[in-house]
């Protein structure tokens, strides 16, 4: 990983020290036309506009509009600035909103800046987009990676079932979770066989945020009440070595690690496929099965439940 880092850190020199290069070049080229230039207007082109009113006329509005759209761009170029210089202060390395294909572009240039992590943090409703082998961005960083956390909702607790009652179908919505919860038990389960160090935990409150934790860079979508979480916005939080308490990196990082410690979160055991609690010291109390042994419930009957208790 340092090696990859040292890579990537002369690759950004030799493009920083190419556009300088680049700039420069303009620079000393436009100089060098300035006489040149000045030459052909003062002897030439002016003489020619004098004495003609409609190449006056058309001159005058060239021009304007050239300083219109000099204005223009330097008004770009400092919203632009400014911007960058937010975006430095919240640590926003990248954003996207819909897949076209510069964003496309930019994730291949963020998926080989994650290739090589030893630890990936996942907090997820079910994990179901995330936890695939379909899933091209993260299948070499699952490859690659040593220990992998995941905190999953619980879908057969209060908080997986009140993010279904905000969708059109609660009841279908509710039994997605599930069927998608199993397909990541199974996802993780290969990786634990392969030798990875694999620990899942549940939570039980509803869904708010979706946190994937890739070395130096956390992965953020708003779990949005009603709304598939693979419509949303998705930020991409850096670590700032100069600075590491400036920007969103650590809070969010330090969200999933208090979620992580919470108590009330239980580990599942692979082996058992049970659920198992510990208190403040780290020894077991109580184990429970999962799927508890009364799945056989209505969902129905148990999300109507809900919404009268609720």
């Amino acid at each position: 990983m340092d090696h990859d880092k040292h890579f990537h850190s002369l690759a950004q020199g030799f493009n920083h020290a190419f556009s300088h290069i680049i700039v420069t070049l303009l620079a000393v080229g436009i100089a060098f036309s300035l006489p040149a230039v000045a030459s052909y207007i003062l002897y030439y082109w002016w003489p020619q506009v004098e004495g003609n009113s409609q190449l006056l006329m058309i001159t005058e509005i060239s021009f304007a509009t050239v300083l219109v759209l000099l204005f223009n761009i330097s008004k770009i170029a400092w919203d632009g600035r400014r911007s960058m210089h937010m975006n430095k202060i919240a640590s926003l390395v990248y954003a996207r909103e819909e897949r076209g294909w510069m964003s496309r572009r930019k994730e291949r240039d963020m998926r080989k800046l994650i290739a090589n992590v030893r630890d990936v943090y996942i907090m997820s409703i079910t994990g179901n987009d995330t936890l695939s082998a379909d899933n091209i961005d993260l299948q070499k960083t699952f490859d690659m990676a040593y220990e992998i956390r995941v905190l999953l909702a619980n879908p057969y607790g209060k908080g997986a079932a009140s993010r279904a009652l905000s969708t059109d179908d609660p009841e279908a919505t509710l039994k997605s979770y599930r069927d998608e919860i199993e397909a990541s038990i199974a996802f993780l389960r290969k990786l634990s066989d392969a030798g990875k160090k694999i620990k899942l935990k549940f939570y039980e409150e509803p869904p708010f945020w979706k946190l994937v934790v890739t070395g130096e860079y956390v992965w953020v979508q708003y779990c949005h009440i009603g709304l598939d979480v693979k419509s949303q916005p998705e930020y991409v939080f850096g670590l700032q070595h100069d600075n590491p308490q400036r920007g969103f990196f650590e809070p969010f990082y330090k969200h999933f690690l208090d979620q992580w410690k919470e108590q009330g979160h239980p580990e599942f055991n692979f082996e058992s496929n049970e659920l198992v609690y510990r208190n403040e010291d780290g020894n077991e109390i109580q184990r429970a099965a999962f799927p508890p042994q009364e799945v056989h419930v209505v969902l129905a009957e148990e999300l109507s439940a809900l919404e009268i208790n609720g």
